[in-house]
This record gives structure tokens, sequence and C-alpha cells, in this order.
């Protein structure tokens, strides 16, 4: 209750956050598959995942852990960050305050670094709406993928 507390506070005061530490790493982007893209206003979103991932949604089963699922966020035509889901067994008991089950996520910079700029918790609100699509707001672009 009180990291929420916390959490609300420096959304609401417009305090500078920075990401919390989580175990998502950069995924090898040369092995995952461009499943759709998301065009919001000047910023186009290039959605990445792997083809096991994909084949799983397809067969209506869980995504495999360890998967990635990354947005790429295009800006005048040039990576400005990456936005990285990531699932492992056992991850949602890290934080008894985590609300997307085993899923983290992480912001990276197009060095591929982690951007402490960014806080994820923002993140991990919003995409717990989805629960029931694996927390993903293109779950159904995943499922209709060929």
């Amino acid at each position: 209750m009180r990291k929420f507390a916390l959490i609300t506070a420096i959304v609401m005061l417009g305090l500078p956050a920075w990401a919390e530490p989580n175990r998502v790493t950069f995924p090898p982007l040369d092995q995952l598959e461009h499943y759709t893209t998301v065009t919001r206003g000047e910023v186009t979103e290039h959605m990445l995942t792997s083809r096991a991932a994909i084949d799983a949604v397809e067969a209506g089963q869980p995504i495999p852990f360890g998967t990635h699922v990354v947005l790429v966020d295009y800006r005048e035509g040039e990576v400005y960050r990456y936005f990285v889901m990531q699932n492992g067994e056992g991850w949602g008991a890290d934080d008894p305050d985590q609300r997307t089950a085993d899923w983290q996520f992480q912001w990276f910079w197009p060095d591929r670094s982690i951007n402490v700029d960014e806080t994820t918790s923002r993140c991990q609100s919003c995409h717990q709406s989805r629960e029931d699509r694996e927390f993903m707001f293109t779950y159904n672009d995943l499922r209709s993928f060929d």
C-alpha cells in the first residue's frame, strides 16, 4: 500500500520517477517477429515477439515463460526507445503489489541501455486492465497474425 501511495504522490506532484530494477533483459531483436504496427500521432510503434508466443496465442495457450514482447518506438523515422515486456515463472511473487502476474516491464534507450528516467509502474497500472489478454493491448493482433 505504501508503494502505491508513493507512486500516486510522484504522479500527482509531478516529481521525477526512476525505473526500478527488475529481471527484464533486452532480447535479441533479430530472433523476434514483427506482428503489428500501431500509429499514435507522430509516433509509430512496431510490435515484436517470438514465434513461440505467436503459436501459443494462435493455439489458445498461455504465452511461454521467458517471452519478450517489444514495442519499438519510432519518432521522425528513428528509434526513440524500446518498451519491453517479459514474463518469467514466479516473477509475480517478487512483489506482493504485482498486478500483472508474471510480466515485468522495462524501458530501454536506442543503445539498449536501461532508461532509468521512466518508471514502469504507470505501464504496469495500465496493462493490468488486459489481464484476460496476457496483459497486452495488441493481443488480438497477435492472435490473427499470419
